[in-house]
C-alpha cells in the first residue's frame, strides 16, 4: 500500500483548492470529512469521486471496521498523519474524508410539492445548515437559493447540514425573482417573510406556496417583496422584533407540518 507522504501530490493539492468555492464550482466537487459524514454519504448513494484515510488512524481502528469494509469499495489515498492534518479543516480530525460530486446534474423544480423554500440571500453558512437540515426533516426534497446566498458546499454548510446536503437538492438561482415567476405559472402562490403589513404565519393554509426567506441583516430583496402574493411574519409576545433566519425557518416549516398533520 502506498502512503502519501509530500504535499505536492495532486490530490492533496485538490484537497487544499476544494477550500475555496472558485474551485469547488470548477470541480462540481466538495470535501465532506468525519466518520459519520462518510457513512452517511455511502448509504445516501452520493457519488464518491475519492476517499483519503490517515493511515495511522487507520491502524488505531478509530474508523469502525464494517465502514472500511464499506470504503474499500471505493478508490483510496492513504496519507501520513501529518498530511492529513494538513488537509484537514477540523481540530480533532477522525482521520478520514471524501470527495464528493454536487448533486445538480437536474436543476428543474418539483412543482408536485406542496410547498417550496427559497432562500434570498442567506449569508451565514451555519444558518443556511440549519435551514438544510430543517428542511429535511419535514420532508422537502428541494430549496432554491439566491446567487448571493452562501454557497451550500462550503465546509461549515455541508457539517452543519447533518447529512441533508445529500438529500435535499440544492437549486441556485441566478435570478430568483425570475425562478419565482416560473412558480407563479405552475400555479405556486409567494410568501415573503416581512416584519410590516403581514400576515401571522398560523393564518396561512401552506399548499402550492412558495416560502421566501430574506436575508440575515435586510430581510427579502424589495423587488421579490412587491412580487409577492402575501407578506408573512412570525407573531412575538416579547420584545425581540425577529428572530435568527434558522430558526425563523423552523417555525414556519412546522406550522407546515402541523397542518398537514392535522389534515390527515
Amino acid at each position: 500500500m502506498n502512503i502519501i507522504t509530500s504535499k505536492d501530490n495532486e490530490i492533496i493539492k485538490l484537497v487544499r483548492k476544494l477550500r475555496e468555492k472558485k474551485y469547488r464550482d470548477i470541480e462540481n466537487s466538495y470535501i465532506i470529512e468525519g466518520i459519520k459524514m462518510l457513512k452517511e454519504a455511502i448509504e445516501e448513494n452520493a457519488f464518491i469521486k475519492q476517499i483519503i484515510i490517515c493511515d495511522d488512524c487507520e491502524k488505531s481502528d478509530n474508523i469502525p471496521k464494517e465502514l472500511m469494509y464499506e470504503i474499500a469499495k471505493y478508490e483510496c489515498l492513504y496519507v501520513t498523519n501529518k498530511i492529513f492534518k494538513y488537509i484537514s479543516e477540523v481540530q480533532t480530525p477522525q482521520g478520514v474524508l471524501a470527495i464528493i460530486e454536487k448533486n445538480n446534474k437536474n436543476n428543474d423544480i418539483n412543482y408536485d410539492e406542496d410547498i417550496i423554500l427559497a432562500l434570498d440571500d442567506i449569508q451565514d453558512p451555519g444558518n443556511l445548515g440549519t435551514i438544510l437540515r430543517t428542511a429535511d426533516s419535514v420532508g422537502l426534497t428541494q430549496i432554491l437559493v439566491s446567487k448571493g446566498t452562501a454557497d451550500p458546499y462550503n465546509p461549515k454548510v455541508v457539517r452543519s447540514s447533518m447529512g441533508a446536503i445529500y438529500r435535499v437538492k440544492v437549486i441556485e438561482c441566478d435570478n430568483l425573482l425570475e425562478t419565482l415567476k416560473e412558480a407563479k405559472k405552475n400555479k405556486f402562490k409567494i410568501l415573503a417573510t416581512s416584519l410590516e403589513n403581514s400576515t401571522s404565519v398560523y393564518d396561512i393554509k401552506y399548499n402550492k406556496k412558495v416560502i421566501v426567506i430574506g436575508n440575515e441583516a435586510n430581510g427579502v430583496e424589495e423587488k421579490i417583496l412587491n412580487f409577492a402574493d402575501e407578506k408573512i411574519k412570525i407573531p412575538m409576545l416579547g420584545r425581540t422584533e425577529s428572530l435568527n433566519a434558522a430558526v425563523a425557518t423552523g417555525v414556519i416549516l412546522y406550522e407546515y407540518v402541523r397542518q398537514k398533520i392535522k389534515s390527515k
